[in-house]
């Protein structure tokens, strides 16, 4: 089975957010069936919803994987119960670490567990300048222009907070 590239968004507001990204990189690295490529810098945001919760740590890695969406996910979610998350039914609340898949590969899927493209991909920041920084002339699967999008979506206060974490291969 050839690999499909995968990009992922990573954000966490808790428990060292910094840190909690720099850790989830070391797990991605040492997933099976997955070969880290890159990770983008790690930027600063501002939370989506509720306002009363601290800044969001924010970054992008490129993985290609033999594994399906699905088992991606499974990989993914396991890493964030790992790293201390929670899941409750507050949407865009603070936490620990969220992983995300944006993209699997040219794909479209809709099911009970996952969307790809990601939902809200086209208009966040936090995602849109890490992703650019990986992969400027990236098309998503509807064929818009990452570069597009870009244009569209202010930086809303995105601010690049460390470089690239190291990549141990």
């Amino acid at each position: 089975m050839l690999p499909t590239l995968c990009y992922l968004g990573l954000g966490a507001n808790l428990h060292q957010p910094l840190q909690q990204l720099q850790q989830a990189v070391v797990a991605l690295a040492a997933l099976e069936h997955c070969q880290l490529q890159s990770v983008s810098s790690l930027y600063g945001s501002k939370p989506m919803g509720p306002q009363d919760q601290p800044d969001y740590v924010n970054a992008v890695a490129a993985i290609s994987t033999t594994l399906s969406a699905e088992q991606l996910l499974t990989q993914l979610q396991k890493i964030e119960l790992e790293q201390g998350r929670q899941r409750k039914d507050e949407r865009w609340g603070p936490r620990t670490l969220d992983l995300d898949i944006l993209l699997f590969g040219n794909q479209s899927i809709d099911s009970e567990r996952l969307t790809v493209p990601h939902y809200g991909m086209k208009v966040r920041e936090f995602v849109l300048y890490p992703l650019a920084e990986l992969a400027p002339e990236l098309h998503l699967p509807d064929g818009t222009a990452l570069a597009q999008l870009l244009k569209a979506v202010p930086l809303n206060g995105l601010v690049v907070l460390a470089p690239p974490p190291a990549i141990d291969r």
